[in-house]
């Protein structure tokens, strides 16, 4: 039986100055976050920024945080909101960045490919056909490539309607495949990228865990 503390009691306690109770629910949630800032921002140091800065907030967020819902919702929330605040900072836009949904990723990120997965052509290609998608879409594709989270679970995640989710993740696969069969003229390739989708993401996020082994 498990009996090691809960997310919610972890954090009380690092508010409180427990610096290793900080440590455990940094090391719960350190995969979580990486993958999810790897493939949104402009390199590694970046994304590791960007978890840090997440964690931090968890911390510093002023006032009583109500033990409600799952954790993982709550740090989900400011995770998206040190990317808003990522976007702002690097985007050249004439608008911010409020509704993620209407936000396209593929002008604010870069052109090349993850160096994790630079010399494969169907990663290289699906990257940046994923980029191109709105962030929305990107973001419940990968939570459920990445994280195999399934429609319920990314609403829970995200505080959405599950009728949304799904519209996300049939809209963004459409338009995924729309995309790739654009950005190659190798019909071969568009639909070795598509059918490895799955495959892709379990490197992505094996090369992840090795990172997170190494910072244990």
């Amino acid at each position: 039986m498990d009996e090691s503390p809960d997310d919610w009691t972890l954090l009380f306690a690092w508010r409180e100055g427990d610096m290793p109770a900080g440590e455990q629910l940094a090391t719960r949630y350190f995969g979580l976050l990486t993958r999810f800032f790897l493939n949104k921002v402009r390199d590694a140091n970046a994304a590791a920024d960007l978890v840090s800065d997440t964690f931090l907030g968890c911390v510093a967020r002023k006032g009583h945080i109500e033990e409600t819902g799952k954790f993982r919702s709550f740090l989900f929330a400011i995770a998206m909101n040190k990317l808003r605040g990522y976007y702002r900072k690097q985007a050249k836009r004439r608008r911010e960045l409020e509704d993620f949904v209407d936000v396209c990723v593929a002008n604010t990120l870069p052109r090349t490919p993850s160096s994790l997965l630079a010399h494969a052509q169907e990663a290289q290609l699906l990257v940046a056909a994923l980029r191109r998608l709105s962030l929305a879409q990107q973001i419940v594709l990968e939570l459920n490539a990445f994280e195999g989270l399934r429609g319920p679970e990314i609403a829970d995640l995200l505080g959405v309607p599950v009728a949304t989710v799904y519209t996300h993740l049939r809209r963004g696969r459409k338009r995924l495949e729309t995309v790739v069969g654009q950005l190659t003229t190798d019909p071969k390739l568009a639909h070795s990228t598509m059918t490895n989708l799955e495959g892709w993401a379990l490197a992505v996020r094996a090369k992840v865990e090795e990172v997170t082994d190494e910072k244990k």
